[in-house]
């Protein structure tokens, strides 16, 4: 059979046990048809052939914990990401309020949250830039707030607000007064429920533009790891409209531990509703909780004390009981559960409640997900292969940048520290994994990910040898987990994440080899396609015809 494309002259990284690496690729249908000689001999009068230029062709990226919604209407106020110190954020703050007389609220998304000593930032500090008009930002990691006296003073913040459920308000030394900073959602979100929201089409493009900056990194599938109702309707809409989009999705609806019993109708009925939207490009099969926040903050819980504050565990967001109960609730409706757990108080707490589901429920293929594990307890970790755990990790975070040296470390102290992000190990236990970006909260391009799995180093190469280096992994490996890692996690490994004939033709084109490239290079390997099921969505690489002679 005639062959719609080939691509030829490069290297097919097929990710597969069998034949991993071949020397042609050739597409039907939106689906790969042949390998090696039999894609050469299917060229045919009409076929489109993909010079690779000496590059590599893969399976293409999925990326297993991110945020495309939040993310791109992040990227619409005061630009502080770029921000390299709290006199730079507060100077963009100034020049956006100036530039935006109309905005009522001021909000700004993933500064980093060690720019001030100990993660504090002072609401006073915002007040000399823009003291009338509220102003919002969000640390990089969405679990801290910096805001100013006017923001306070909406929310009803005062010295005699005592800390909420789930949250904390950061206190002035030596007094109750708010500081302005806020942490977790408990003291977060009654300040961003009071922001007006975008209108839904501004977040409509808002997701578009995500989705493009994906299919430009070589994804083409995303996990929406926070999906609140009103995203339910951004991403239809988005999907069935217009251009449509240049990446599948599965979405992960939002459980909190307020009156969780009664959503569980609005989610199945939810499911059903996007499933039959778009047919082939999104799903819904998950649901997400949030078991505690984040090391850098103190909030994330840990199995013993903080070492900078002995009397703190961190903050679990759900009761452990109540969050095995929530758990085997939707787990007995069908739904994936997908729990964001960073201490090792939190990463049991999950394994518990998976483990209740399991036991209440009985067997069924639930592949169950665990995000971030930043930190397990030792009796923990072979509890991930026993009870089948997909570990979610963000590669990209297991580096010694300025985050894990200022704040982490300083609250687990060496031993808790050096068992952090432990990718081998849970390879080496049997346990599943897959690689996600969590953009906004990192950066979302696969490659820079991959780059510090194998290296375990920041961009400037430091420490020499690779930080934990125990915990490297090859580049073949961390390849995987953003591809067939990911297919497995959406339950789809019988239709992407390698490249065998009857498979999605979805693709990505690489300059070069990644398993020949030196490491260190990995991160800025640049991406020159991507195909999702056939159709590119990314690069303009010139196509040719078959000459005469091979046809």
């Amino acid at each position: 059979m005639q062959a719609d494309i080939v691509f030829t002259g490069g290297t097919v990284r097929t990710g597969a046990a069998e034949s991993p690496v071949r020397d042609a690729l050739a597409v039907t249908g939106g689906r790969i048809s042949a390998l090696g000689a039999q894609a050469l001999a299917a060229r045919g009068r009409g076929t489109v052939v993909v010079d690779l230029q000496g590059g590599a062709l893969l399976p293409a990226f999925g990326d297993g914990h991110v945020h495309p919604v939040m993310g791109g209407l992040g990227l619409l106020g005061v630009p502080v990401r770029e921000c390299t110190s709290v006199e730079g954020i507060v100077d963009a703050v100034g020049r956006w309020a100036e530039e935006h007389p109309e905005a009522e609220w001021i909000t700004g998304d993933g500064f980093d949250a060690w720019l001030a000593p100990g993660g504090r930032f002072d609401a006073r500090r915002l007040d000399a830039a823009v003291p009338d008009r509220p102003v919002v930002l969000r640390t990089m990691d969405h679990h801290t707030a910096w805001v100013n006296s006017e923001a306070l003073r909406r929310a009803g913040f005062t010295a005699a607000t005592p800390d909420p459920d789930g949250g904390e308000i950061v206190r002035r030394e030596g007094s109750t007064e708010p500081l302005g900073t806020l942490r977790e959602f408990g003291a977060v979100l009654p300040v961003f429920d009071l922001v007006p929201q975008p209108s839904h089409e501004v977040q409509v493009d808002a997701l578009r533009e995500t989705a493009v900056r994906f299919a430009a990194s070589g994804v083409t599938w995303v996990q929406d790891a926070w999906v609140e109702p009103h995203h339910a309707d951004v991403w239809i809409t988005a999907a069935t409209s217009g251009p449509g989009l240049p990446v599948r999705a599965d979405l992960g609806f939002f459980l909190g531990p307020e009156h969780w019993r009664e959503q569980l109708p609005r989610l199945t009925a939810e499911r059903e509703r996007v499933e039959g939207a778009a047919p082939g490009l999104l799903t819904a099969h998950t649901v997400k909780f949030f078991a505690d926040g984040v090391i850098e903050s103190g909030t994330a819980a840990l199995v013993e004390p903080y070492t900078d504050c002995a009397h703190s565990h961190g903050i679990a967001n759900w009761a452990p009981a109540e969050l095995a109960q929530a758990v085997t609730a939707i787990d007995a409706l069908g739904f994936q559960p997908h729990i964001h757990a960073l201490g090792d108080g939190g990463v049991r707490a999950a394994l518990d409640a998976i483990e209740a589901a399991a036991r209440a429920n009985g067997p069924r293929d639930r592949r169950p997900v665990i995000a971030h594990a930043q930190l397990i307890d030792p009796a923990d970790l072979p509890r991930f292969a026993e009870l089948g755990v997909i570990a979610n990790l963000q590669p990209l975070w297991a580096q010694p940048d300025r985050l894990m040296t200022d704040l982490i470390l300083p609250k687990i102290g060496p031993e808790r520290g050096a068992r952090q992000y432990q990718i081998a190990a849970l390879l080496g236990s049997g346990a599943r994994l897959a690689f996600g970006s969590d953009w906004p909260v990192t950066d979302h391009e696969p490659l820079r990910g991959i780059a510090t799995a194998v290296t375990r180093q920041t961009p400037d190469g430091i420490p020499e040898g690779g930080w934990l280096p125990q915990e490297r992994i090859d580049t073949a490996t961390a390849l995987a987990a953003y591809s067939a890692g990911c297919a497995y996690q959406a339950f789809e490994e019988e239709r992407w994440g390698v490249l065998r004939p009857g498979m999605w033709a979805d693709l990505v084109h690489l300059a070069a080899d990644p398993v020949e490239t030196a490491p260190r290079d990995l991160a800025h390997l640049p991406v020159l396609g991507t195909w999702l099921a056939g159709r590119r969505t990314h690069g303009s690489g010139t196509p040719v015809t078959v000459p005469t002679a091979a046809r």
